[in-house]
């Protein structure tokens, strides 16, 4: 039987965590940053004469970026000449002058490829008189699959699979898909080149690194071959992936084929890189609700990574010396944002947001009254339907009157069936919107 304290400090965290979703929705971000006034269009800081251009392109990949899309037609609306974007099969938008695909999630699929083929031959038709609009969002990496010549659809989608399950981190990851790929890394601005690009990005990486989220295709690579080597040998996967992608890799450590484009190429040069969004407006609206809300807040990093499971431990013993440090008149309320991992050992479901908060249901049994949320923003965490869930000190408790296990499910990596059955997942649908993961802790005295 949960207190009447635990349900209105669940209920807090469901509201605030929707706050901080609702305020990282792309449409509406478009609609704020990019304005029309005649033929000059501004975004920013840039300004575009339209009247001076011959053509219009609006490409993009992502799982928001199908919404993108539609606030740029919007606002360009007859301006547009063609475009395409890719998108997460049911993360669509209706969209009139721009051809819209659905394709897989995190694993890239044959209309991932096909989709990516069509982006090319569509920028064959630019020219110095051309604007391309380029709408990306994370799931980008997926999405956008163009494998160099020599490794196939089916070597990427193993690959994939591999570093999804082994721990690596999206600037690891996205490493390896940057050497491997014709569009990542900064080759799709070589694909534009010399029409004028101005690419509009929902940032879904620790650091808003530009040249990671979703595997920058129009920014300036940082990363190597011979560091997409070390990754792989790190996490023991040379004798797992395909011999096609080794060699490719080699021959690039050797110099035998040419680096992904760097900063000083001057395929850059007409190319303006822009964020848009990113975890940091969730966290501020997140806490913004909070107090709303009545709670004593901080926000605590909008960087948390690391294995999910080892993670939660830290964080909630950081959030309880918080607590511990702040007046007892009010309840208190920890943010952080950031993304975690997990080393899939076990055979069941779950995401990154499950495990951690298993992981603290476990740490939390025994105190007083304390909620655990975690949930990806983009509403769907790891290979499930549910963009997280939530946990409190009754919830072992819970578990064991329906003869659940915790410590085995979080060994089995089943954190989603573990939760399913007490009804604590969070699911969410397509939130057209990808700004990383929320945690939220709440404490009453």
């Amino acid at each position: 039987m949960l207190t009447k304290k635990i349900i209105k400090l669940r209920e807090d965290a469901l509201k605030i965590f929707k706050a901080g979703l609702s305020a990282t929705k792309a449409e509406k971000i478009i609609k704020e940053k990019v304005k029309l006034k005649k033929d000059l269009l501004y975004i920013e800081r840039k300004k575009y004469n339209l009247g001076q251009l011959k053509k219009i392109f609006v490409i993009g990949a992502g799982k928001a970026s199908a919404h993108m899309a539609k606030a740029i037609e919007k606002i360009l609306g007859e301006k547009i000449n063609c475009g395409l974007i890719i998108t997460k099969y049911d993360y669509l938008a209706p969209l009139r002058k721009i051809e819209l695909i659905e394709a897989g999630h995190p694993i890239p699929d044959k209309n991932s490829l096909g989709a990516t083929k069509k982006i090319k031959g569509l920028l064959e038709l630019t020219d110095k008189k051309t604007l391309v609009i380029v709408l990306i969002s994370g799931g980008g990496s997926s999405l956008l699959c163009l494998p160099v010549r020599g490794v196939s659809l089916k070597d990427i989608q193993k690959v994939t699979k591999l570093l999804l399950a082994c721990g690596a981190t999206i600037h690891e990851i996205n490493t390896i898909r940057k050497h491997l790929s014709q569009v990542k890394g900064g080759n799709l601005a070589r694909m534009i080149e010399p029409a004028e690009c101005i690419t509009l990005i929902v940032s879904d990486v620790i650091g808003d690194d530009l040249d990671v989220i979703a595997s920058g295709p129009t920014v300036a690579d940082k990363s190597t071959f011979k560091k997409a080597l070390d990754i792989i040998k790190k996490y023991k996967l040379t004798d797992k992936v395909s011999k096609n992608i080794l060699k490719h890799l080699l021959r690039g450590a050797k110099e035998q084929i040419p680096e992904t484009p760097k900063k000083n190429d001057l395929i850059f040069k007409n190319i303006y890189n822009l964020i848009i969004v990113n975890n940091k407006l969730a966290l501020r609206v997140a806490q913004e609700k909070a107090r709303e809300l009545g709670y004593q807040t901080k926000i605590l990093s909008s960087a948390i990574k690391g294995e999910a499971r080892n993670v939660a431990g830290r964080i909630i013993n950081q959030g309880q010396k918080t607590f511990n440090s702040k007046k007892k008149s009010r309840p208190i309320c920890l943010i952080l944002g950031g993304e975690t991992t997990v080393t899939v050992k076990g055979k069941g479901k779950g995401g990154r947001c499950q495990e951690f908060v298993l992981a603290s249901a476990i740490e939390i049994t025994g105190r007083k009254n304390l909620v655990v949320l975690a949930g990806g923003t983009d509403g769907t965490d790891g290979p499930t339907d549910a963009a997280g869930a939530i946990a409190d000190t009754y919830t072992l408790a819970r578990a064991q009157t329906k003869h659940l296990d915790a410590h085995r499910y979080l060994v089995n990596n089943d954190s989603y069936h573990f939760f399913r059955k007490l009804g604590d997942l969070i699911i969410t649908g397509p939130t057209h919107t990808n700004v990383m993961d929320l945690y939220l802790i709440l404490i009453y005295n």
